[in-house]
Formats: structure tokens, C-alpha cells, sequence
């Protein structure tokens, strides 16, 4: 197989990508997001790529503009199904319900994490094992994420435990 001329544009596709088309993609040679032309597709996924300015082939990888709209999307229907999830306890006083209603309106998860670990002593956290029952509020020490706070239990296998670094779907036991 030859490789294309680099410098020779063809005109972008309005229905789509399609192979010999041009797509932009970020180019592992180049380090860079860059025009390529499609050399191989999977139904409409675009699978192979050759950078127009270096002249490498390699696999499609979505430029960063693509990545970062991508992140911003899926913390949005993050925050929306946290909002319209969370049922605050009015009735329960304990610092354990005001910790869950804390965690589930939060904006901010780092500063959420922050307010439910400061000043809590180091026997106030449990150690994260599978096997293990846990609660809205509960402190859990995980060996590899560090001190979490549990921010919601999502069903009767799985809790959402806020870590320094976000909230992760961890699974537990029901209790």
C-alpha cells in the first residue's frame, strides 16, 4: 500500500465519515490533534487513520476537543441523576443522614470529600472490603483510593463511595 500525498485535501464529507475521507484525529507520532485520512472503518466507526502531516498510520483516537465535550456531557448527567436521585431524610437527625443529604446535593465532589473527612479520627474509618454491609455517611479506608465517605447506596450489590479524587461505584453486601 502507498502512502497518500499528504498535502492533497479532499473536501469534507457531509454525510458522515467515510474511508478516504478526512477526519480529525490526534496523531500518536505527532503528539498533536491533526487532519488524517480514513484508511479503515467498522460499520460507522472509524477505525484506522493516517496523519496528513507525518505520514503515520495508526488507530483513530478522538482529538481532545472531542474528549473534553465527551467529560463535560457525562458530569452533567452525573450531577442531574445525583439531583434527581437524592431524597434527603428529614425525619433522622443522626450524623450520618446529614452527611448522605451533604453528599448527594453537592456541586463540588472534591470539596464534599474534604467536608466529610476533615477532623474525623483515624478509627472512624472502616476498612473497604467486599464482603462488608455499608451505609449513607459510612467511613470507608480503601487500600488503593485512599479515605471515602459513602455518598449513596445505589442498590442491594452496590454503594457510590466519594473518594479524594470522585466518586467511584464500589459493591458491597446488603445489610
Amino acid at each position: 500500500m502507498t502512502k497518500p500525498t499528504p498535502f492533497v485535501r479532499m473536501p469534507p464529507t457531509p454525510k458522515g465519515p467515510r474511508v478516504g475521507g478526512e477526519i480529525d484525529s490526534f496523531c500518536t507520532k505527532c503528539k498533536m490533534d491533526l487532519n488524517h485520512r480514513i484508511v479503515a472503518m467498522v460499520g460507522t466507526d472509524v477505525r484506522r487513520v493516517i496523519c496528513l502531516t507525518c505520514g503515520s498510520e495508526h488507530n483513530y483516537r478522538k482529538p481532545a476537543v472531542e474528549k473534553e465535550r465527551e467529560r463535560e456531557k457525562r458530569a452533567a448527567a452525573q450531577s442531574l441523576s445525583r439531583t434527581s436521585s437524592s431524597v434527603a431524610s428529614s425525619s433522622s437527625k443522626s450524623s450520618k443522614s446529614r452527611a448522605g443529604a451533604t453528599l448527594r446535593d453537592a456541586g463540588n465532589p472534591r470539596a464534599t470529600w474534604e467536608r466529610a473527612i476533615a477532623g474525623q479520627p483515624a478509627g472512624a474509618f472502616r476498612s473497604y472490603a467486599v464482603k462488608e454491609a455499608f451505609e449513607v455517611g459510612d467511613l470507608v479506608r480503601h487500600s488503593k483510593f485512599g479515605d471515602g465517605v459513602v455518598a449513596r447506596v445505589l442498590d442491594s450489590k452496590k454503594v457510590e463511595i466519594l473518594f479524594e479524587d470522585g466518586a467511584r461505584t464500589m459493591a458491597h453486601v446488603s445489610g
